[in-house]
């Protein structure tokens, strides 16, 4: 996995990030799970939200596997088809009353929700992208809107085509990852309150994911366009001798400044 580690390290030089990027592994089979993986139930004696395995892979470089067992948030176990939507669910009961004013909004989002396909997966697993040891199916990045603007300019890069994305107040761990796998292409995600409250999402921080396929895109992007002067810390125009309130200058000439007057 020498290119992974590769574009890890050029990852966190070129836009900074502060956590490690994350890369992401639909599991078709227990074969799929590395020895060294964390199983929550078994080798913590407790359950997680997928939200807290991510900020575990992504804070403290540990690969989490989860099943159904381990998940103990059930909206990704129905995002990533581990088992059928109840119809409770459906009728937009998991949103109503507290979310949305009637139970059909409810069940609007419902239908609208991120799902795969039930039965073909048995679970998710996260690490740091840098010390993988398995081919993710996505690489997810925890963001600054400053840090979003550069990844967004670098997988625009080669095709120019920007990215597009469905906004979600809720399920951080599902609007992150299915639509991906779904369609083939980055996107953009928002923190929800589950990530935020439970596992440490920050206020400034966004989510950026890119299919793994697409990964060498956004790193050569990364590196064209720092060529060119985008990089960060950014860059600020200094504009010698501007404009001074009027106090200022007065203030000023009144200590023998008097190159405001001029």
């Amino acid at each position: 996995m020498m290119d992974d580690s590769h574009n890890a390290r050029e990852l966190e030089r070129l836009v900074r990030l502060d956590t490690y990027p994350l890369a992401v592994k639909l599991l078709k089979s227990e074969k799929d799970i590395p020895e060294a993986a964390k199983r929550p139930v078994r080798d913590f004696g407790h359950h997680l939200s997928l939200c807290q395995a991510f900020s575990m892979s992504r804070r403290e470089g540990t690969t989490v596997a989860m099943l159904k067992e381990d998940m103990w948030c059930f909206e990704p176990v129905l995002a990533f088809g581990l088992e059928k939507p109840s119809l409770r669910f459906l009728e937009g009961h998991n949103r109503f009353p507290h979310d949305v004013e009637t139970l059909q909004a409810g069940a609007n989002y419902a239908q609208n929700f991120p799902r795969l396909e039930t039965g073909k997966y048995i679970g998710i697993m996260s690490a740091p992208l840098e010390t993988v040891d398995f081919y993710p199916d996505l690489v997810m990045m925890y963001c600054t809107s400053t840090q979003l603007t550069l990844l967004l300019l670098g997988i625009a890069y080669k095709d120019g085509f920007d990215v597009t994305s469905t906004l979600s107040g809720h399920a951080a761990c599902v609007y992150s990852v299915v639509p991906v796998l779904q369609t083939g292409k980055c996107q953009v995600a928002v923190p929800c309150r589950g990530d935020r409250y439970a596992a440490g999402a920050q206020d400034n921080e966004l989510i950026f994911s890119v299919p793994y396929e697409r990964l060498d895109d956004l790193v050569d992007g990364l590196k064209a366009i720092a060529k060119a002067g985008t990089t960060l810390p950014g860059r600020v125009v200094m504009q010698p001798e501007y404009q001074l309130p009027e106090s200022y200058i007065d203030l000023g000439r009144e200590i023998g400044m008097d190159q405001l007057g001029a």
